[in-house]
């Protein structure tokens, strides 16, 4: 057991050590390095994470982060409104933004269907899509899901609800993914060749 000097600095390493990833080792060098820092740098630092606990919102639209109500992506005029691609988690969006190959907009599912986990279809943003669909003029989904039983479960729980609708194709991402892959750990070049070479969900 570490032996602290200060109750000050003990209570902030263990802040830090609260943090996924973080061990007690590399909290104290978090917490050391803010010691070193200006009073002001410091205080811009909390007041970032303040602002983001606090002023943080979910879009409206996609369940998306955003500032206000509706995010970056599905308030720029330059996305293809026709199109939507269901994610599973925010950090989905951001993996395949970097690929620069999808210009569509995003539907966050907060999570996928996973009994074991007592996770159901209620549980997750579906009934949401499935409104934006009905209610909007879209062309296209695409699954961008884990290559995962579960993933594979929500797909088709939902290819199941919208499978029927008149002019709407429904697709996969290619399976350049790995199976038992999350997008999140899928490089740029081999997700966005995935997007691009996305398959008809129901040949997948």
């Amino acid at each position: 057991m570490q032996s602290f000097s200060s109750k000050l600095l003990e209570k902030a390493v263990e802040q830090f050590a609260s943090l996924p990833g973080v061990g007690h080792k590399t909290a104290l060098k978090y917490a050391l390095h803010l010691l070193k820092r200006n009073p002001e740098e410091v205080r811009q630092f909390i007041k970032s994470l303040s602002d983001l606990k606090e002023n943080i919102h979910e879009c409206r639209e996609c369940h998306n982060i955003s500032d206000g109500e509706l995010c970056e992506i599905c308030s720029d005029p330059k996305r293809e409104t026709s199109l939507i691609c269901v994610v599973e988690s925010i950090k989905d969006i951001m993996s395949i933004e970097t690929t620069s190959q999808y210009h569509g907009l995003y539907h966050v599912l907060g999570g996928i269907i996973s009994p074991m986990e007592g996770i159901g279809p209620a549980d997750i943003h579906i009934e949401s899509l499935l409104q934006r669909i009905a209610t909007n003029e879209i062309k296209e989904i695409i699954f961008a899901l884990s290559a995962t039983i579960e993933g594979d479960t929500t797909g088709y729980y939902i290819y199941k609800k919208i499978k029927n609708r008149e002019n709407l194709t429904i697709s996969t991402i290619a399976k350049g993914i790995s199976i038992g892959n999350d997008l999140e750990y899928t490089d740029a070049l081999t997700l966005g060749r995935s997007i691009v070479n996305r398959v008809s969900f129901s040949e997948s």
